[in-house]
């Protein structure tokens, strides 16, 4: 399995760091990368991660739903 979809992830957790020490506008703009950074890293994943991203995100959902309409 090819873990360069993890390259994404990494950058977005270094953009953070480095970031973290100034003021607050560069870090919304550090987030807004990251958040970006991260939804990439998930159309680079192998199917495996996807898939099981997709499913427990339907578990989790069913739950929310069960919850809130009870």
């Amino acid at each position: 399995m090819p873990l360069f979809f993890l390259i994404t992830i990494v950058t977005g957790v270094v953009t953070r760091y480095l970031l973290k020490r100034n003021n607050d506008e560069a870090l919304n703009i550090a987030g807004v990368v990251t958040a970006i950074i991260f939804l990439l890293s998930l159309v680079f994943a192998p199917w495996q991660i996807q898939l099981g991203l997709l499913i427990l995100v339907f578990v989790l959902s069913n739950k929310l739903l069960k919850k809130n309409f009870s």
